[in-house]
């Protein structure tokens, strides 16, 4: 079928919702958090370029869109399971790394077949463009859980999800992050300052955490 079966099977990524299982006042699709993932990286970036750091764009921009494609074949495991142990973690990351291979091997004409392989990898590394694409699909954590925590979701998955993506957002050395600790996020805290649940308190305690996600 070619890149057809490609453009075609993005429209699945809009089927998948995210944190299954788990009552939502709002549905989120991995699509969806692809997007807004994108979005952050560039103002991340921009940050980063600010601060006198290089930014590969190009590589940006494919790492961040596509960086949840392999979901299509595994679905969104909730994040609590997926980070279970790093035995498990490597497990599901290796079958979904296998999919896409399989999917590119089956679908991709041959001459196009290296520039997929190397949009759809898995971009999360020690590279800047990695390490921003890591803090924008927290960041993302964080404004989901956030925005159930701000309704009253009582879910403790949420109050997790928003405590261990700050605790991971913390711990990644780079302007952007010192930005976001410093500027952004007393504003996302001060917004849900009436909200029945302490977003302080955890996000307080998270800050304080000396504890890996």
């Amino acid at each position: 079928m070619g890149i057809h079966a490609y453009f075609q099977s993005l429209t699945d990524l809009e089927r998948i919702i995210r944190c299954p299982g788990r009552f939502k006042f709002q549905e989120h699709s991995v699509s969806a958090h692809s997007w807004k993932v994108v979005q952050y990286a560039k103002t991340l970036a921009d940050i980063e370029e600010s601060n006198g750091v290089t930014v590969d764009w190009k590589k940006l921009y494919e790492i961040t869109s596509s960086h949840d494609y392999g979901e299509i074949f595994i679905g969104d495991i909730k994040t609590p399971v997926k980070h279970h142990s790093l035995e498990l973690r490597a497990m599901l990351q290796q079958v979904e790394e296998g999919m896409v291979a399989h999917f590119i091997d089956e679908h991709i004409p041959a001459e196009f077949q290296p520039i997929f392989r190397r949009q759809l990898r898995e971009g999360k590394d020690d590279s800047v463009e990695g390490l921003i694409l890591e803090v924008a699909d927290k960041m993302d954590q964080i404004y989901e859980a956030f925005a159930e925590l701000q309704r009253g979701n009582t879910e403790k998955e949420f109050i997790t999800m928003y405590r261990s993506a700050l605790i991971k957002i913390k711990q990644i050395k780079l302007h952007c992050v010192d930005y976001f600790l410093r500027e952004i996020l007393p504003d996302l805290v001060r917004e849900g300052s009436q909200s029945p649940i302490d977003i302080e308190l955890i996000t307080n305690e998270a800050l304080a955490s000396e504890t890996r996600p």
